[in-house]
């Protein structure tokens, strides 16, 4: 059994529990375990089994709780699941951890979807994961072919949906992708699509357009892969060419700004208001944009979030201030 724990600065190595039993009852374990003193607060814990080469046990796991030692801050938590240790399953769950009187993060169920040409002719004899990365840490490595949904299958293209249940990841970034398999092989993988799977958007579109060859005889393929572009829902059409919205590809007598706000994590600091900005550059300034459509949540400016937004605008050159404000409606 092996735990990952994320802080507000950063994560811990992999924790062992193997050779840490300190005390042990029946059908309860508990483990005393130092960590970093610069993790920061922790707000998400991951569990898993780190090898299943051997085995394919499951393990229900029923509760959870944690205490720090020093402040005596107690995290309890029923989790009633059973890890679908199947030789190729994903074999961690994660959960947030909330302290008292602090917002705790919600688990989102992912839908990755990826497009390729041969990797279902190839899955029983590959291994492939995936590690999401996001403003609110990762998913880890997940493993992307254990249980395929979606399938759809032609002469020269092929698409299959994955499900990945996470921590919630804030603004989506990258994808790690890790390659291994039993035989010598080309992989031809040509994007991944991200989205909730209660939302139709924002979807986060990574394009790879590669050929992998893969050596039985080698160390697994790692690449890391960075958003392309994402659609958001309000410029999604039915039969939408997704090309119009990749970078650059907007008219150009157009900028496109990235805008993401950091809400202050004090009690009061998140508001009900329509918030608004202007953008001013040595050449122009933009007209007023209302902050509204975040990418994140349907309700921006929460305590301790972070909401990005995308404007366009016309050109105004170098920027050299913003105004931003809100009308003191609601809380």
């Amino acid at each position: 059994l092996v735990t990952v724990f994320y802080g507000s600065n950063g994560k811990s190595n992999p924790v062992s529990m193997e050779n840490k039993v300190e005390h042990q009852a029946k059908n309860q374990i508990t483990y005393d375990i130092h960590l970093p003193s610069d993790l920061g607060m922790l707000y998400k814990v991951r569990l898993g089994l780190q090898s299943l080469e051997n085995s394919v046990s499951q393990l229900s796991l029923h509760h959870f709780k944690m205490q720090n030692t020093s402040t005596l801050d107690t995290f309890s938590l029923t989790i009633n699941k059973t890890l679908p240790l199947s030789l190729n399953g994903d074999r961690w769950v994660e959960f947030p951890v909330e302290w008292p009187l602090k917002e705790a993060l919600s688990v989102v169920t992912y839908h990755l979807t990826v497009f390729s040409r041969n990797i279902l002719s190839e899955r029983n004899l590959v291994h492939m994961t995936a590690c999401i990365y996001g403003t609110h840490g990762d998913t880890g490595d997940r493993s992307l072919l254990w249980s395929l949904q979606n399938v759809q299958q032609g002469e020269d293209n092929e698409s299959f949906l994955v499900i990945v249940d996470a921590v919630e990841l804030g603004e989506v970034d990258k994808v790690v992708l890790l390659i291994s398999s039993k035989t010598d092989c080309k992989l031809d993988i040509k994007k991944l699509h991200l989205k909730e799977a209660v939302k139709e958007h924002p979807i986060y579109v990574f394009e790879v357009n590669e050929a992998f060859s893969v050596d039985a005889n080698k160390p697994e393929i790692q690449r890391e892969i960075l958003v392309s572009f994402v659609i958001r829902g309000d410029k999604q059409k039915n039969n939408i060419d997704n090309n119009l919205y990749k970078k650059g590809s907007q008219p150009k007598n157009l900028t496109e700004y990235t805008i993401k706000v950091y809400t202050g994590d004090k009690r009061g600091a998140g508001t009900d208001a329509n918030v608004h900005i202007i953008l001013f550059g040595n050449e122009d300034k933009s007209e007023v944009f209302q902050l509204s459509q975040s990418l994140e949540r349907q309700d921006p400016f929460e305590r301790g979030k972070v909401d990005t937004f995308k404007i366009k605008t016309k050109k105004l050159g170098s920027l050299h201030s913003i105004e931003i404000g809100h009308d003191g409606k609601g809380f």
